[in-house]
């Protein structure tokens, strides 16, 4: 910005780089290759999601199932109906088929809910 204009012929590329920027460089780029592999690589290190296990309806821990519907579309449908109530709900596949599932405490009241509608 205010130095001298290049006087150098045309095509030089100016000065080789200094050895510790390309040390430097090499460094920069093999930490963000480990990163990319710990990020992506293998199945039990990976901290990129996968692909939800299906289980059984029982195997949502605090979780209770409170309808079976036939479809997704149906389940979707009192996810909303109950979350429209302020019951927090889930929709989950198991190995019997889409559950709707509440917490233990809300069970009774979301029981209610789906059957008045």
């Amino acid at each position: 910005m205010g130095g001298e204009p290049n006087r150098g012929r045309v095509g030089d590329t100016g000065a080789v780089p200094h050895w510790s920027a390309l040390i430097t460089s090499v460094a920069v780029v093999g930490v963000l290759a480990l990163l990319l592999r710990w990020a992506y690589g293998g199945k039990q290190r990976s901290v990129v999601e996968r692909r939800p296990r299906v289980g059984r309806a029982d195997d949502y821990g605090l979780m209770v199932s409170v309808a079976s519907p036939g479809t997704f579309i149906e389940g979707e449908v009192s996810r909303r109906r109950l979350e429209t109530a302020g019951i927090k709900a889930q929709l989950v596949t198991t190995t019997e088929g889409p559950r709707l599932m509440v917490l233990d405490e809300d069970e009774a009241r979301a029981r209610r809910v789906l059957a008045t509608s």
